[in-house]
């Protein structure tokens, strides 16, 4: 733009010299308006703007219109939004002698503009440049499973000195990802032999545990039925024992209130009442006695409580 509007002033210039001179007013106003118009810049919401002035730093733009003397100051656009950079995967020796390709991606914003631009010449490169190196020294300093394991240690290590190694930059480190940490292929299938029997090993003593835990389960079944069994018969026979002492009191008080009422109402005739029961209890059950017919009268008379009257013989005279 800005080299149209000095062609269109020199246009104007030669109008002047061959005498025309309103077309090189018209063509001088043109070319001005042109120049006057190339020096407006427009900066977007995810950049700030450099201005320098001959080579020298001037200001620090942020978002909107500005407007620049045109060949004489010049304006650089730097994105201040998060970016990635990408780290280049390589072969790093862990502590145990064992090679692993590691691959890992740096997440960082300009927080500073006009370090990012005039202390480093090219953040991104020296960013995966110091990356590359962090991650041997930290990867260097741990066994293969260790590095495998503990992804997220290496992570933050890589992130605390990139952003410390990075300050002068004007770069903030956000975050540092490990993407893979591969061994060489026959470590990998040592390594997953391992992890094989492992989960196996695991396995058996879950299955080993279910079994005893069922085995226990079921002894304890065993007992509380034999618990139960045995507190049935405790209460069955504590329930017979109740009874029969039921029984017991109601006999005796049977016979408490009977003895009451002979010595109540049978007063001296507690052999003769007793004797009554006898005969009842007999008869009640059909009982059948063998009895001496010599005695039979003897015997009526007494359990009938009568006593036989003896007749005198009587003598003639």
């Amino acid at each position: 733009m800005l080299i149209i509007g000095v062609l269109v002033i020199i246009a104007a210039i030669v109008m002047f010299v061959i005498g025309l001179n309103w077309l090189g007013i018209i063509l001088a106003i043109v070319g001005a308006a042109i120049i006057l118009f190339s020096g407006f810049k427009v900066v977007r919401p995810i950049e700030r703007g450099v201005i320098e002035r001959f080579g020298k730093y001037l200001r620090t733009k942020d978002s909107g219109l500005t407007w620049i003397i045109p060949s004489f100051e010049k304006m650089y656009r730097v994105n201040i939004t998060e970016q990635m950079v990408d780290v280049p995967p390589q072969m790093v020796i862990t502590k145990d002698k064992l090679n692993a390709q590691v691959d890992a991606v740096v997440y960082y914003k300009i927080k500073d503009v006009k370090a990012s631009i005039y202390n480093v010449d090219d953040h991104r490169k020296q960013l995966t440049s110091l990356a590359r190196t962090t991650l041997r020294a930290v990867i260097g300093n741990m066994t293969l499973t260790d590095a495998n394991e503990k992804r997220s240690d290496i992570n933050e290590k890589v992130e605390v000195v990139l952003d410390k190694e990075t300050n002068s930059y004007g770069v903030e480190v956000l975050r540092v990802e490990i993407q893979k940490i591969e061994p060489p292929p026959d470590v990998q299938d040592s390594m997953n032999k391992v992890v094989k029997a492992e989960q196996e090993k695991i396995a058996a003593r879950d299955t080993a545990t279910a079994t005893e835990t069922k085995a226990d389960g079921e002894k304890r079944a065993e007992i509380k039925k034999a618990e139960g069994v045995k507190m049935g018969l405790i209460l069955s026979a504590e329930g017979k024992a109740e009874a029969i002492k039921k029984v017991a009191e109601a006999d005796a008080d049977r016979i408490k209130i009977v003895n009451e009422s002979a010595q109540k109402y049978f007063v001296g005739n507690a052999q003769v009442l007793r004797k009554l029961e006898a005969t009842e209890e007999s008869l009640k059950h059909n009982a059948k006695f063998l009895v001496d017919t010599n005695k039979v009268q003897t015997i009526v008379t007494d359990a009938s409580g009568v006593t036989p009257v003896i007749q005198k013989k009587t003598t003639k005279t």
